[in-house]
């Protein structure tokens, strides 16, 4: 049986390129969750996935976080991975 721990990773981006970045992590695979915090360090949006989540169903995702892209300067993506031991 496979054990799993958890590691978090962050990423200082623009609002500009936020979608971008987003879309590149999630292609890497074994993301467990995504946190968007804003300049001040406040969680503006906390996505968890799971594995088969792909394509549409992260659209109303992906448009949510295109508003919010627009109303920030800078941000923070929190990415918690899936790690096997």
């Amino acid at each position: 049986m496979t054990e799993h721990q958890y590691r978090t990773e962050e990423f200082q981006v623009d609002g500009d390129a936020l979608l971008s970045r987003l879309r590149e992590l999630i292609h890497e695979g074994n993301i467990r969750r995504i946190t968007i915090k804003n300049e001040e360090g406040k969680a503006l949006m906390d996505i968890p996935l799971t594995f088969g989540v792909v394509g549409a169903l992260l659209a109303p995702q992906l448009a949510a976080i295109g508003a919010i892209a627009a109303l920030v300067t800078r941000c923070t993506i929190v990415v918690e991975k899936e790690t096997e031991i």
